[in-house]
């Protein structure tokens, strides 16, 4: 009877022609599943889920690199002009990206330690006014995007007037010289103006002292000569209050001190004295921030841009003279106080006009 049974089983497993029976069956399914639970684990290891999806992402962004590359390399080849275009395009988008990460985390520190604007660091500052500007300009594109189909319309308003329409982040490095000599010329052509008004003044004063004093520094300005920082802390009684305090100015005069800060003059004289005010005050603010840092911790890009922001086209002025230059703004200006903006405002006209080495 043993022996049967082992001749059947050994039959099933071996694949005998013959059937075995049900015992046998049952014996034959037990071993099976008994083999099939009892096999040893394999010492492979399976990634869990979340590696396996890494590791997707992973092989997916080298092959966008891969492809993307290919991409630069067929333009670069079949469009040279456009592929310039395209490649101050993206790079352009990818400096603006970094620069509103870099103002959000500023703006999150100073909601979160209840900061205000001019307790931050001069960086800092800098960073906020210029990113807010820009945010301006691109949100008149956006604006002008808004109609249906008028996205084409934009992309070629955006190719014949980049100056007007685009930001610094998209313009060649020679549209950056060119485009700042024009705003410079712009804003030239509002000093004979502004030098008018303040011969026009003179008679206004009643102090005998001021009015002499005012007097010399229009010769001075006519002649050619660059002033001394004493010759016009001099008249600052004279921007405090009446005839040429922010409060006194005429609309005219606010236009032309508009362009020279290049703020549009297009607006009701209500608004220009107060875009006048709060421009003056930031500026202000700035230079306490740089007083504190000193001229000489900022690299020369940031010597240059904020030469300019004060009125200085320093495009063409050696890095040291524009050093030389702040450093005199920066005297003058920590020397007022808020009543005295008006004449942090005139600087803009009387420390550039006449400083050595910059173009006429």
């Amino acid at each position: 009877m043993a022996v049967s049974r082992v001749c059947w089983a050994r039959a099933a497993l071996w694949g005998s022609a013959g059937p075995p029976g049900p015992y046998v069956a049952r014996r034959l399914q037990f071993v099976r599943s008994g083999m099939a639970w009892g096999a040893p684990r394999s010492s492979k290891l399976h990634l869990s889920p979340k590696a396996d999806a890494k590791s997707l992402i992973s092989y997916v962004v080298t092959k966008t690199k891969v492809i993307n590359g290919k991409y630069h390399r067929f333009l670069g080849r079949h469009f040279p002009r456009f592929y310039i275009l395209y490649t101050i395009f993206m790079k352009g988008l990818q400096m603006l990206w970094a620069d509103a990460k870099k103002a959000r985390r500023i703006k999150t520190n100073m909601w979160k330690h209840n900061i205000k604007f001019h307790q931050l660091s001069y960086r800092e500052m800098e960073h906020l006014r210029q990113f807010r500007r820009d945010v301006t300009k691109c949100l008149f594109l956006g604006i002008l995007s808004i109609p249906p189909f008028a996205n084409y319309l934009v992309f070629l308003l955006m190719y014949l007037f980049p100056r007007q329409l685009l930001i610094r982040h998209f313009w060649t490095p020679k549209q950056q010289i060119d485009f700042l000599d024009i705003y410079h010329a712009l804003r030239k052509q509002s000093h004979p103006e502004i030098l008018c008004y303040l011969e026009k003044v003179i008679p206004l004063i009643s102090d005998s002292g001021l009015r002499w004093h005012m007097t010399e520094l229009c010769t001075k300005m006519q002649r050619g000569t660059h002033p001394a920082i004493h010759d016009i802390l001099a008249l600052r009684e004279c921007f405090s209050n009446h005839p040429l305090g922010m409060n006194q100015l005429h609309a005219l005069q606010m236009k032309a001190l508009s362009r020279a800060m290049l703020l549009t003059p297009y607006l009701p004289p209500v608004l220009l004295r107060y875009r006048l005010k709060t421009h003056t005050t930031v500026i202000h603010q700035l230079d306490k921030a740089l007083a504190k840092l000193g001229i000489g911790q900022l690299t020369a890009q940031e010597v240059k841009s904020a030469c300019y922001l004060r009125g200085l086209n320093s495009t063409h002025i050696a890095e040291e003279r524009c050093r030389t230059w702040l450093g005199e703004w920066l005297q003058l200006s920590c020397s007022l106080k808020e009543a005295e903006l008006s004449l942090l405002l005139h600087n803009v006209v009387l420390l550039s006009i006449n400083y050595i080495g910059t173009r006429r």
